[in-house]
């Protein structure tokens, strides 16, 4: 396990390295753990004065979480095990999110999935040049989780729906623009960084080492979102980038005709119920993990893994089509959860 992972403290710092690079960084349940087990014993160190978590290799922050393993219990009908790690995952999510001291996230390359949700809730979130931050999840089944809608329900217009149902992936300059990251700083300056943090604990040396990042392409393709995405369901959404025959409208609809239509459906109606004031990050995980507890048995999740990840035929047989946006099943899988509502104490 330890050498997926490497926690220790280096002067006033308390570090969590992820070193798992030929994997690309994968989250797995023994790293999450290790993760909330090191937070829990900082928080009251007074040797600690911030956190800084990073990974090693320069092609993956992290890549998403072990899906094998999910996917392997999964289909011998052992659906608790994936409904515990989501449970205790979205858990770790939540404590980064509240957490007391500064958590500073460097994210080099991709960051996906369950990488967005150890990284992007944190109060420090830097970005280099080659990062590429995204909520792939419709693509394999699920629903953009470990507190990712929230974040979508907060980028700029529509960009939020456009960005869950495509999977499209931002570089720095739109990370930042739509709400997943603050800092630019080039990649041969992280060490200094680093090393400023651990030695003198000043967060200023974010601010001091910050450039202007590299034009993205959200806000340019953000009046096309706002236009297209922001109908009640999915099928609103189809049925406005039908009536456009123009370049974006088409690109657009290629992208969602590779997803799973109960995903989608779902990730529109997430992301408009976290919209409103009362949103937080408890609320999103809690509507996420109705979605994810009943990902396996009766959504799309498992014959998403196998196209994806296992046969890597990339030909899913989704339950539906979009031809006809599933509805009334996307209400069900978001229903509450009554006992097995999600809950953030041990």
């Amino acid at each position: 396990m330890m050498s997926d992972i490497n926690i220790r403290i280096e002067g006033c710092a308390g570090r969590i390295t992820l070193t798992r690079p030929k994997a690309l960084n994968a989250l797995s349940y023994d790293m999450a753990t290790a993760i909330e087990a090191a937070l829990a014993a900082w928080v009251n160190d007074d040797a600690v004065k911030l956190v800084i978590i990073d990974a090693t290799g320069d092609k993956a922050f992290c890549a998403g979480g072990d899906i094998q393993q999910l996917y392997d219990t999964g289909r011998a009908g052992d659906f608790a095990y994936g409904q515990r790690f989501w449970r205790d995952e979205y858990r770790l999510n939540a404590i980064i999110a509240a957490y007391p001291k500064p958590y500073v996230a460097l994210m080099q390359g991709f960051t996906m999935g369950g990488g967005v949700g150890i990284s992007c809730h944190g109060s420090h979130r830097i970005v280099g040049e080659n990062s590429q931050i995204a909520m792939p999840e419709v693509g394999i089944g699920l629903v953009p989780d470990v507190g990712g809608s929230l974040l979508l329900a907060r980028a700029p217009g529509r960009l939020g729906e456009y960005l869950g149902i495509t999977a499209a992936r931002m570089g720095p300059g739109d990370s930042i623009y739509c709400g997943f990251a603050d800092t630019y700083i080039p990649l041969e300056d992280w060490p200094k960084v680093i090393q400023t943090l651990e030695t003198t604990g000043d967060l200023g040396v974010i601010s001091a080492m910050a450039k202007a990042p590299p034009t993205g392409t959200t806000q340019g393709i953000q009046p096309h979102c706002d236009t297209h995405f922001g109908g009640d369901t999915l099928a609103d959404i189809l049925t406005s980038l039908r009536a456009d025959s123009g370049d974006f409208a088409s690109e657009t609809l290629k992208k969602l005709g590779r997803n799973s239509p109960l995903s989608m459906a779902c990730t529109v109606e997430m992301i408009h119920r976290l919209r409103g004031p009362g949103a937080d990050i408890q609320r999103a995980l809690t509507l996420e993990y109705r979605f994810t507890f009943r990902s396996m048995e009766h959504g799309d999740f498992l014959e998403g893994i196998r196209a994806a990840v296992i046969d890597k035929d990339r030909t899913p047989k989704w339950q539906h089509t979009l031809d006809t946006p599933p509805t009334l099943a996307a209400t069900k899988m978001l229903m509450p959860l009554g006992k097995n509502c999600l809950t953030f104490d041990n």
